[in-house]
């Protein structure tokens, strides 16, 4: 077999192969999983998108006494595809992302076919929300429109820690289901 024939299968099958996926990623910009509270206002207040204010967007959630960062881009950005954001701390590490996009200026669509042809099909999907999966990060795309980064080991270690036993109809539904 001449090289030129052997060239030309060779392109012939790499053009078949799918493309390679990315990994999830980490975060939005310069805002990762991970971070300290510090490192997040800083990268916060370089990114015009957030509308980051200062310490006055920072707040203490009562429950878990566990910082919380909100930010309001409609009102305090000149131009941002997100309508209000949130970032959540857990032991001072940022363990939630959730970016809730302004639907005047991007649409669930676009959002969705661009999450598939990044890193593929969800491993979770319902009329309420689409879910991309790592073992560091869990990529979500919720109705209305909105992104949900989680720091897979944080959200597994809070699950395990509260251990909370599932209701009468849960254990019902699942005996039910099992049954089909």
């Amino acid at each position: 077999m001449s090289i030129r024939k052997i060239l030309g299968i060779s392109i012939v099958l790499l053009a078949a192969l799918p493309m390679a996926l990315s990994a999830l990623p980490s975060g939005y910009g310069k805002v990762k999983l991970g971070m300290g509270v510090d490192e997040v206002k800083e990268a916060l207040k370089k990114d015009h998108q957030f509308g980051y204010r200062g310490d006055r967007d920072v707040s203490l959630s009562p429950k878990d006494h566990e910082t919380v960062i909100e930010t309001d881009p409609t009102t305090y950005a000149s131009f941002s595809f997100f309508d209000r954001c949130w970032f959540q701390f857990s032991d001072e590490k940022l363990s939630v992302i959730t970016l809730s996009m302004n639907m005047d200026m991007i649409d669930h669509y676009a959002i969705f076919s661009e999450l598939c042809e990044k890193y593929g099909n969800p491993v979770e999907i319902s009329p309420k929300k689409s879910v991309w999966k790592s073992d560091t990060v869990t990529l979500s795309l919720e109705k209305p429109l909105i992104i949900k980064y989680v720091d897979a080991k944080v959200f597994k270690d809070k699950q395990d820690a509260s251990k909370v036993e599932k209701t009468t109809s849960e254990k019902a539904k699942d005996e039910f289901l099992k049954g089909l």
